[in-house]
């Protein structure tokens, strides 16, 4: 949003690699930039997002979380996610993408073998890979993997599947003999199909619909970890959930800074002042200026309390796979709390814009409404009531959030 913001979302990583993260967050704001001049024409169009994708990929941000000496920037997870979010400020869709992507890079990390884990972070920081998800629970039948010789067989269909048919290589979570499994495929397998049906009112340009799974063989070596050893998943690994959740309050956050500052322009260079005001211009008029104090001051509290969110989960992860149950539950209520703020904050900014803009900027060729809904289309899959009750649940009675894909 300013210098001021950007400072204070970098300064906790005043660490080796700090040359690297400015260096990424800075082709991360052209990229933003260049995503902010067509937003609006390119959410009309509601096309699919291949030529954003390969945009990242031109300005070597899909493989940031990887190594140094494998051709990655060597950016932990949650500087990562400050990509995400500066990406948001020119395009919440493609950033879900690049966030969504971010988290997928990490799973193997979670649950495979430190040579299945090895082996991707290559492939990624080598080939450049964009990554897509099949992972919602929700929808349709589910995805079933069966054994079939010395492979497997994925079979079913996912309603909600991000970036799948844009992407180079799939994370699926699927159920094998009773017991959930991340597997990680590519996309040019005979049997996968993206139904191509995403019409939402919102994120248009995430390429987030139906997949079917159809006879997909699945290598062993495909399945993260060992198939034949019940998962009985440890705190460290159900982190999974809360890179995805990181990943949302990062490009929540990101769209109202965006959207703010391009209101903020825009007011300065059309707005009018109110008849009655007795004003020459909208930017004196003290009704205003109220509201861009307001809102300036909720965006930078929720800022900090997505930054807190992201050195939550960073910790957790580098205490390792020793993490206890209770350490696990304080990183989730630290996101579930960014969670919250986040999408209340984001939505008022996006609504309430147009206070300070005035009429003429409902006209629809500005765009403006995306950033709207873009959020409300993205914030109802994951309803924010129940990170607030959880909170609760774990500030009054000590109750950790249950592992879910959600919390």
């Amino acid at each position: 949003m300013t210098s001021t913001i950007d400072a204070i979302n970098t300064s906790q990583y005043a660490t080796e690699n700090r040359a690297d993260f400015e260096d990424a967050l800075r082709r991360a704001d052209l990229v933003a930039a260049e995503l902010g001049a067509t937003a609006a024409e390119r959410d009309r169009a509601n096309g699919s997002p291949t030529a954003e994708i390969d945009l990242l990929r031109r300005h070597d941000l899909l493989q940031v979380g990887e190594p140094v000496e494998s051709g990655g920037s060597g950016l932990s997870f949650a500087q990562s996610q400050q990509i995400t979010r500066r990406i948001a400020r020119g395009d919440t869709s493609i950033a879900h993408l690049i966030g969504y992507h971010f988290a997928q890079q990490r799973i193997p990390h979670l649950f495979g073998t430190p040579e299945q884990a090895g082996a991707l972070s290559r492939r990624n920081a080598e080939e450049k890979l964009f990554w897509g998800g099949v992972q919602n629970p929700r929808g349709a039948d589910g995805l079933e993997l069966t054994r079939d010789g010395d492979a497997f067989r994925l079979n079913g269909r996912r309603t909600f599947a991000s970036g799948a048919s844009v992407a180079d290589q799939l994370s699926v979570t699927a159920s094998f003999e009773g017991d959930l499994v991340f597997l990680t495929l590519p996309t040019d397998r005979p049997g996968f199909r993206p139904e191509g049906d995403w019409d939402a009112i919102g994120q248009r340009l995430t390429d987030s619909g139906g997949v079917e799974f159809r006879d997909t063989r699945v290598e062993r070596h495909e399945i993260l970890g060992d198939p034949d050893t019940p998962p009985g998943f440890s705190p460290y690994q159900t982190l999974v959930t809360h890179h995805w959740q990181l990943a949302f309050v990062n490009f929540y956050i990101g769209t109202a800074e965006g959207a703010f500052t391009e209101a903020l322009d825009w007011t300065r260079l059309h707005a009018s002042p109110w008849e009655t005001s007795g004003l020459d211009s909208a930017t004196e008029d003290p009704y205003i200026l109220e509201l861009v104090g307001e809102l300036r001051a909720q965006i930078t509290g929720a800022a900090l309390l997505v930054d807190r969110a992201g050195q939550a989960l960073q910790d957790a992860l580098d205490f390792g796979p020793g993490l206890s149950a209770d350490q696990r539950a304080d990183t989730a209520i630290a996101i579930a709390e960014a969670k919250y703020a986040t999408t209340k904050v984001s939505l008022e900014v996006a609504s309430r814009l147009f206070e300070i803009q005035g009429a003429r900027a409902t006209t629809s060729a500005y765009g403006f409404d995306r950033h709207w809904r873009n959020l409300r289309t993205h914030t109802v899959h994951d309803p924010v009531a129940y990170k607030a009750r959880e909170i609760g649940d774990w500030t009054l009675n000590r109750t950790a959030p249950a592992f879910t894909l959600y919390s």
